[in-house]
């Protein structure tokens, strides 16, 4: 017997306890709650006379192994702030759904040849019965599910109209891709202020209106907010998919444990970094507490500096590098680049090629994350190769070290060991110069951070600190063109695509090579049938083992081997759960994925 006392009956004089686990006991909750279910007693309206109070609880993603602690541990408190309202007279919005796309379903499809929608259906229906048995008053007509195409549509069409989008830097926002079009006809991209994935090259008006169709295309891709490019991943070789950061710990996937390695692909991306300083200066008006916001100011991680080119030694290559001080420019006595680098091969000497290829192969088996963490390990090779100094034209020795990410500014530091100390032991380690500019400091064993301490030994900065000295600095680049200023953030675009079957379907197909998007009437792109969930045999994702899952502008998807080769990739498991509040407040809405008045009326999240 359960001893958990389960209530105190009062009867006259006399009190008893009652075991939760008694026949009694189980058939009055399952009469009570089947009263609340035939009733509709948590059903909600989305227009009342009682004021709207929205309570949310992250949905769960429905493993086979049920619920676990964590999930009611949350949803009671929830539940409890749910009740509390309605009994003081709210409009009670408090949903359930569940987060039904992923890895874990995909894994045990691989496993037992299972078609991943029949595990997830079972998984559902488990912890729905669970959830019912602990008597949460969620509403049971707002079920919403990742995996439901009719959930999943509008996940496709926030896709293309990101895709469709582009961020002019002018407004701060996105605005549609046709306005963006009209300026290139007026002006080409001269003078156009927008983000970008890539770099574009740069075309007049009348270069740009004599284009084929085609490559307007080709030129407009870097432009969008969902873009292709080179990107640099987390590859699964036994998973056979990208992972995000947090997807993988030490080297291994969190699931499954398999080795992780760097890998360059071609994947879709969000302009995620466009939106920076939005998400900064929005922070000031939440009424979040001050360690959560600074958490976030940190990710974001704004600094202002400025870029600053030094040109490889014998050749026209440029080393960029973002230094927040370039003050200290003086100082430099080598070069550091990430080992991703594409100006590594290019650099290294042919001495030198096995001791970088062996360098670069060791940190493929490194996470980010366990590359930031690893501080006080100090490894790096040097390439053979040099770059010149832009003030003074000296050889600078280029070094290859696992410190420096090539996602994070530009992949490459400006070494300056009199003024960081992760330089300053690096340059100790491997027995490198350590140039003297501040006045009156000792740096054997320590380097200065002090921004207001008097520069020497450089030139035109001597006696000159703080921002007398920055500016001066910066100036003198920009007389040279060899610098300008710059801000710069941590913050870096998402890598969107994933080599999975059981994900959404990316909304795009291929016509001469051009990713084109799918016309929303076309909506939802259903995930076709496949033989197996595994990668092909020449690697490509899942998807393309659909041999006759093609697109035709005009019919739609055709299961014929005519018409376009559709995308291979799906979305990652955040794409669905990112706005699954808003299908909350109308789930059941056909032709829109929440109605304007919807919205309107339960506003923001309460609780």
């Amino acid at each position: 017997m359960i001893s958990t006392t389960f209530a105190l009956l009062n009867q006259g004089s006399h009190t008893f306890q009652m075991e939760y686990n008694s026949e009694l006991v189980k058939s009055l909750e399952k009469k009570q709650q089947n009263y609340w279910r035939e009733k509709g007693i948590y059903a909600t309206k989305n227009h009342d006379e009682r004021p709207p109070f929205y309570v949310l609880s992250m949905f769960p993603y429905p493993s086979g192994a049920g619920l676990h602690v964590g999930h009611p541990l949350g949803y009671i408190a929830a539940d409890i702030f749910a009740r509390y309202k309605r009994l003081n007279g709210y409009n009670v919005l408090h949903p359930m759904g569940f987060d039904s796309f992923g890895l874990p379903a995909e894994q045990y499809a691989i496993e037992t040849g299972q078609h991943p929608a029949k595990t997830t259906e079972k998984n559902i229906a488990v912890y729905k019965e669970q959830l019912g048995r602990l008597g949460f008053s969620f509403d049971p007509e707002r079920e919403v599910r990742t995996s439901d195409p009719e959930y999943y549509k509008w996940t496709q069409w926030i896709f293309l109209k990101i895709f469709n989008s582009w961020f002019n830097e002018k407004s701060k926002k996105a605005e549609p891709i046709d306005s963006l079009i009209a300026e290139f006809e007026k002006e080409g991209n001269e003078n156009v202020r927008a983000a970008t994935g890539e770099k574009p090259v740069k075309f007049t008006a009348e270069e740009w209106n004599a284009m084929p169709e085609d490559e307007k295309l080709r030129r407009l891709l870097p432009y969008r907010l969902a873009y292709l490019s080179e990107a640099e991943v987390n590859w699964c070789a036994q998973l056979g998919t990208v992972l995000a950061n947090d997807e993988v710990k030490d080297g291994f996937s969190e699931r499954g444990g398999y080795p992780v390695e760097k890998r360059k692909m071609k994947q879709w991306s969000m302009q995620i970094k466009a939106y920076a300083d939005r998400l900064l200066t929005g922070l000031d008006d939440l009424d979040w507490p001050d360690p959560i916001k600074e958490v976030q100011k940190n990710w974001i991680g704004k600094s202002k500096g400025a870029s600053i080119s030094f040109q490889v030694k014998g050749s026209d290559q440029n080393i960029e590098v973002f230094s927040t001080r370039p003050d200290t420019i003086y100082g430099v006595s080598f070069m550091v680049l990430a080992p991703e680098h594409p100006l590594v091969t290019h650099i290294t000497s042919n001495n030198q090629k096995a001791a970088v290829d062996d360098y670069i192969a060791e940190t493929k088996k490194k996470s980010e994350r366990q590359r930031m963490a690893e501080v006080d390990e100090i490894t790096g090779v040097f390439t053979g190769g040099y770059c010149l100094h832009p003030l003074t034209g000296e050889d600078v020795p280029v070094w290859i070290a696992d410190y420096v990410l090539a996602g994070y500014g530009t992949g490459a530091v400006m070494a300056v060991p009199a003024g960081d100390n992760r330089d300053l032991k690096f340059a100790r380690h491997f027995n490198l110069p350590v140039p003297q500019i501040f006045e009156g400091i000792d740096v054997s064993d320590e380097a200065c951070t002090d921004k207001n301490i008097k520069l020497i030994n450089s030139e035109h900065l001597n006696g000159l600190k703080g921002k007398k000295a920055l500016n001066a600095a910066i100036d003198k680049l920009v007389e040279i063109g060899a610098g300008k200023s710059k801000t710069n953030f941590k913050l870096r675009d998402a890598v969107f695509g994933r080599q999975r079957y059981w994900g959404e379907p990316i909304p795009v197909y291929y016509e001469n090579g051009i990713p084109k998007p799918v016309k929303e009437k076309h909506l939802p792109l259903l995930l076709p049938e496949v033989d197996k969930y595994l990668p092909t045999e020449n690697g490509e994702p899942p998807l393309r083992r659909a041999e006759k899952w093609h697109y035709h502008p005009e019919k739609g998807v055709v299961n014929e081997n005519k018409g376009f080769p559709l995308e291979p990739t799906t979305m990652p498991g955040w794409a669905g759960s990112s706005w699954y509040y808003l299908r909350y407040q109308d789930p059941k809405n056909n032709s829109r994925f929440a109605g304007e008045k919807a919205i309107a009326y339960w506003k923001n999240i309460d609780f």
